[in-house]
């Protein structure tokens, strides 16, 4: 498959995407990015050298720490009635307590990334009990998402909790072809503020930035609270929502040639 033939590809995806919308004024997803190991096996701005090939004004979205049912749920109801597309980034022992809600997810059609087993600073953890946290939290992701336990994720994307890991841990990632992202920007809805000073934040930073990877967490009310007025602030703004998928074995032979 030539490299034309995998962007016509995307570009029909996300032309299906945005007509199987049935709100005509919705924000959408722009577009659909394969993220590939061997190409961009770090990405985020806050963490590495370089970040996704994103064009001014587009953004990715991205969840940490869910699933966290009551406002999992909000973050994903706003999300529908824009018809944009997400990362969750779940951390297994949730999603092992909600295997529903991790189903919900991929089944609206958002990405699912891993975040570890319990969320450890995993920089300051021996590195075998660290490659445990990894293996677990994956594999307790696939349980509640196809009924199988295994180490090998659906979907190689994953987020180190705090953006704290070791050239160890990294490099163990990158030799299982499996993708880290930090992030661009983020809401910092890890501190207490009011739902409209989060908003307040995160677009002032956007605007200031103009694209990127953007961090939010799914379990913080605040967060559920902005979503629709967020969503309101990128379409109101002309920012265009791109939507990240793992490259297809095809693809990764298109890039090879």
């Amino acid at each position: 498959m030539t490299m034309g033939a995998v962007l016509a590809a995307l570009i029909g995806v996300a032309s299906a995407e945005a007509a199987d919308c049935p709100r005509k004024d919705a924000l959408g997803t722009s577009r659909v990015l394969s993220v590939d190991a061997k190409t961009t096996p770090r990405v985020g701005l806050k963490s590495f050298p370089q970040t996704l090939p994103l064009a001014d004004h587009e953004v990715v979205l991205t969840f940490d720490d869910g699933p966290h049912p009551p406002t999992t749920s909000k973050v994903l109801a706003a999300l529908a009635q824009e018809c944009v597309r997400a990362t969750f980034f779940l951390i297994g022992l949730h999603a092992s307590e909600h295997p529903d809600m991790v189903k919900r997810i991929a089944r609206e059609g958002h990405t699912i990334g891993h975040h570890t087993w319990s969320h450890p600073f995993m920089a300051r953890i021996p590195f075998d009990k660290a490659k445990g946290e990894i293996d677990r939290g994956i594999a307790a992701d696939e349980m509640a998402l196809h009924g199988t336990s295994t180490t090998t994720p659906s979907t190689p994307f994953f987020r180190f909790p705090y953006f704290e890991a070791t050239p160890a841990e990294l490099d163990l990632l990158q030799s299982r072809g499996i993708v880290v992202f930090g992030a661009d920007l983020w809401a910092s809805d890890w501190n207490e503020m009011t739902p409209e000073q989060e908003l307040k934040l995160i677009t002032g930073r956007l605007a200031a930035a103009g694209k990127g990877i953007i961090l939010f967490h799914d379990p913080k009310a605040r967060t559920a609270a902005i979503m629709p007025a967020f969503l309101r602030y990128l379409r109101e703004n002309g920012f265009r929502v791109v939507h990240v998928v793992p490259a297809t074995p095809a693809q990764k032979n298109a890039e090879a040639h």
